[in-house]
């Protein structure tokens, strides 16, 4: 009965702008609709039926007028080379979690481009590249020995931090994306409190490159190094709308007993319990990132080489059309 069920909602997808999530830990397939429900996101449909979203040009007073107060709005204007001037701030250094990259502040890496459908608007690049370079295994702060990468990407950090707290008791964080193709790409947007993992991480979106047409999103939080006492809280979402060629606005909306992940003005997945609570008045930076191979493409505990990452040409280019968070009391 239960794969009856399953198969049947599979076979819903065929129904444009629709999408199922997916539970890891119970495997509940759940149809949601395909319209947003929030107005403050709107649709523009092609010739050819399928839409980009995107948050509407009044969504501030929209969002003002049911409390929320716009505190980061950063369109790209300002490039994140240059760091004395922009939100952001360079991870440079290797990732964790057996991945392939160093992380450089290199234009190689990270570009902001002119939008090629708005004259007045940039968009930031994060391209991840196949070559072998060397550099620190982590952050220089974190482990500076020194060893060699097969590819190079990109990963920026806001300098504000942001948690709900007594004052300001939610945090809405979104951002508009087309994700990256190619096996072994892993782009991320996401939150995390420094001194990791005691201060938790907020996962809005993570994918793999070579699904187009999936991501998850997931909490992390432990009381000290390398003890996991989130459970599988992760939620795997698919839908009908390539995520890679068109733009999808993410985002999640965090108090203090529940994070609320929205995907275009819908909500997809509400997160309470299991150290929740924990993340509260717990500040956390928001980070953009393109990791390459690593755990997150595990099968069978065997990770991917850099020889079975090809990284073709136009793909590992994750694109970033802006980034804003708002507060609540």
């Amino acid at each position: 009965m239960k794969r009856t069920r399953v198969s049947y909602l599979l076979r819903l997808l065929v129904l444009p702008g629709t999408f199922i999530a997916t539970t890891l830990s119970c495997r509940q397939v759940i149809m949601l609709p395909s319209a947003p429900i929030s107005p403050v996101v709107t649709s523009q449909a092609d010739e050819l039926g399928i839409r980009d979203y995107d948050y509407a040009k009044s969504a501030d007073s929209m969002l003002a007028m049911d409390g929320w107060s716009n505190t980061m709005d950063d369109n790209f204007d300002i490039s994140p080379m240059d760091t004395a001037k922009s939100n952001w701030r360079f991870w440079i250094g290797g990732g964790f979690n057996n991945e392939l990259q160093l992380y450089t502040n290199s234009p190689n890496n990270l570009t902001l481009i002119q939008d090629p459908t708005n004259s007045a608007n940039k968009l930031l690049l994060i391209r991840a590249k196949k070559e072998k370079v060397r550099g620190p295994k982590y952050r220089p702060d974190v482990d500076n020995t020194i060893k060699d990468f097969d590819f190079t990407s990109a990963r920026i950090e806001s300098k504000t931090v942001f948690s709900p707290n007594r004052t300001k008791g939610q945090v809405r964080i979104a951002a508009r994306i087309k994700l990256p193709t190619g096996y072994g790409m892993w782009p991320s947007f996401w939150s995390y409190g420094e001194k990791w993992p005691t201060n938790g991480g907020i996962a809005i979106v993570q994918s793999r490159g070579q699904q187009a047409y999936a991501f998850q999103n997931a909490y992390f939080y432990d009381n000290e190094q390398s003890r996991r006492l989130v459970p599988r809280e992760e939620k795997y979402i698919i839908s009908t709308t390539n995520l890679t060629d068109r733009w999808h606005v993410y985002e999640v909306i965090w108090q203090k007993d529940s994070l609320t992940f929205l995907l275009d003005g819908q909500i997809i997945d509400i997160k309470q319990g299991n150290y929740v609570e924990k993340l509260f008045e717990k500040p956390q930076r928001i980070s953009l990132n393109q990791a390459v191979g690593g755990d997150f493409f595990s099968i069978e505990d065997t990770l991917p080489t850099a020889d079975e990452i090809p990284l073709n040409e136009n793909e590992g280019v994750m694109q970033v059309d802006w980034i804003k968070v708002y507060l609540k009391k």
